[in-house]
């Protein structure tokens, strides 16, 4: 605790503090240029986000094929037959009727399944509980083994499951049917009728469900459960009783008749979903999708013009070298609307005529003008002016695309592969490229020189030359309020020496008055 001033009547914490103020200068510049580099390196790491967003826009958009050259298809009854095609499928007008849907087998239990006074069994009834007509009682753990031949295949496939008495029940069985996948099949308990429903999860004919006979005693027990379950005919080596067969799907494709083992099916890269039977033919229509293929370009062209004007804007923004970031004391003495207006003047133009904005944003003009010369390329749409983008004449917008709708369309409707390659193109040099291509490129270099200058969330301050620069920052700041407090304290020392100084000087004058006044 320090008090100064008892012997002086001098202020002495303000006469220390004002002169630390002087002190303070240098250790006040370099937090200031340590707040500008740090809005500076989030102001790049913004045009890195604006750029990554661009990339991820192309990739997304003209980039893929896929999005690029859609097909549209119609259908004449959506409602009996629902299509779909991708980009490969070729313009075509098909008929189709429908004359049978396909539909799954299934297996049902004849009789009711009851116990041995004739009652109905409940579904949860843990199975050693019940006694079942014919005084079937299941004590022990057994295995349920089944062979499944599923549509479409000649091969069966033997199953096993593990079936305990003690904890399960009738739907317990169930679910165990339903869980093993390569049984594909879907399995159920009514308790409305009593009776268990079994139904191949694949549709089509050709399909079987059988207990298998392998020698074993568990063989019996598996006869014996479905034959308590309702199954009169369950047989060791026969398939189940009570089958509902499986249908294909028939239908005339342009008067071909055919089949298909399910309702969903594709020929000739379009995919065809047959929800009914309809009796008359269906007309199906895949044609070039041109508005899908206009609106990827316009979106294209929008978020280009997106980037470049936030871009140009950084480039462009005013610096105001008399507005320097606030220090903490400074703030003291300010509203926060103050404050706020005061840092929007501080923080403009960080970026202002930046290197490598500026040579990011020349390199991605010219991706777009430069003519594109890859083997796959049509000469008469090889540049974008072709297709019916230009860039304004109004120089302060900097390089913003205009498209002339109706040129785009026509280009695109008259071939749009070539369309596609002028985006699309693949080649070994930059002329050889499509602009899609070009463009990643430029976006990714130009992101890597931002990122090698302020980093990002990921990198250390050690990896980026303004983390670097921060890094020493932060040193010379410690070290400088190091020395702060050791010039604070050898300020006080000397007040102090000062006030000891004249404290003995006032005693000695008390003394020499008092002598003085003794004497008379």
């Amino acid at each position: 605790m320090r008090i100064g001033g008892l012997a002086s009547g001098m202020d002495i914490d303000q006469l220390v503090s004002d002169l630390m103020k002087a002190e303070r200068m240098p250790l006040d510049k370099m937090n200031q240029d340590k707040q500008l580099l740090e809005w500076k390196r989030d102001d790049y790491r913004e045009m890195n986000k604006l750029l990554r967003e661009l990339d991820q826009h192309i990739f997304d958009g003209v980039f893929r094929q896929s999005t690029f050259l859609k097909k549209a298809v119609s259908s004449s009854n959506d409602a009996a037959v629902s299509v779909k095609a991708t980009s490969s499928a070729a313009e075509t007008n098909t008929t189709i009727n429908v004359t049978q849907l396909a539909k799954s087998a299934m297996y049902n239990s004849s009789t009711a399944v009851t116990d041995d006074t004739g009652t109905a069994v409940d579904g949860n009834k843990l199975l050693k509980d019940v006694t079942f007509t014919g005084g079937k009682n299941f004590a022990s753990p057994f295995s349920l083994k089944l062979s499944v031949i599923k549509p479409g295949e000649s091969a069966a496939s033997d199953i096993s499951l593990d079936i305990d008495p003690s904890t399960d029940s009738i739907n317990d069985v169930m679910s165990k049917i339903n869980s093993h996948t390569s049984l594909g099949v879907s399995a159920f308990y009514d308790e409305a009728t009593n009776k268990v429903v079994l139904t191949m999860k694949n549709t089509g004919n050709g399909a079987s469900l059988s207990i298998t006979n392998d020698g074993s005693a568990d063989s019996t027990t598996t006869a014996d459960f479905f034959s308590s379950l309702g199954f009169t005919n369950a047989t060791v080596g026969q398939e189940l009783d009570g089958k509902t067969a499986g249908k294909d799907a028939s239908f005339t494709l342009n008067g071909f008749a055919t089949t298909r083992k399910t309702n969903n099916f594709t020929i000739n890269d379009v995919t065809y979903t047959l929800k009914q039977v309809t009796g008359t033919d269906v007309n199906i229509s895949v044609t070039q999708d041109t508005d899908s293929m206009v609106d990827t370009v316009m979106k294209f062209v929008d978020k280009y013009n997106e980037t470049i004007d936030k871009i140009n804007g950084e480039l462009n923004e005013e610096r105001y070298r008399d507005y320097a970031p606030l220090t903490a004391k400074q703030k003291e003495d300010l509203s926060e609307r103050e404050i706020e207006l005061w840092e929007e003047k501080a923080k403009s133009g960080m970026l202002r005529n930046d290197s490598i904005l500026n040579g990011g944003l020349n390199k991605m003009r010219s991706n777009l003008y430069s003519q594109v010369t890859g083997a796959n390329v049509n000469t008469n749409y090889d540049q974008l002016t072709e297709i019916g983008i230009k860039t304004s004449s109004n120089y302060l917008e900097r390089g913003k695309l205009i498209v002339n709708e109706s040129d785009l369309r026509k280009a695109i409707e008259d071939d749009p592969n070539a369309v596609f390659e002028l985006f699309m193109s693949k080649g070994s040099t930059d002329s050889e490229k499509g602009i899609a291509r070009r463009l990643r490129d430029s976006i990714d270099d130009t992101m890597e020189r931002i990122e090698a200058r302020a980093g990002n969330s990921l990198k250390t301050n050690a990896q980026f030359s303004m983390g670097r620069n921060l890094t020493d920052l932060d040193s010379r700041i410690d070290d400088f309020e190091k020395r702060l407090i050791d010039i604070e304290d050898r300020y006080w020392r000397q007040f102090t020496a000062m006030e000891k100084a004249i404290s003995k000087m006032n005693q000695q004058s008390m003394f020499l008055m008092n002598q003085f006044g003794g004497g008379m």
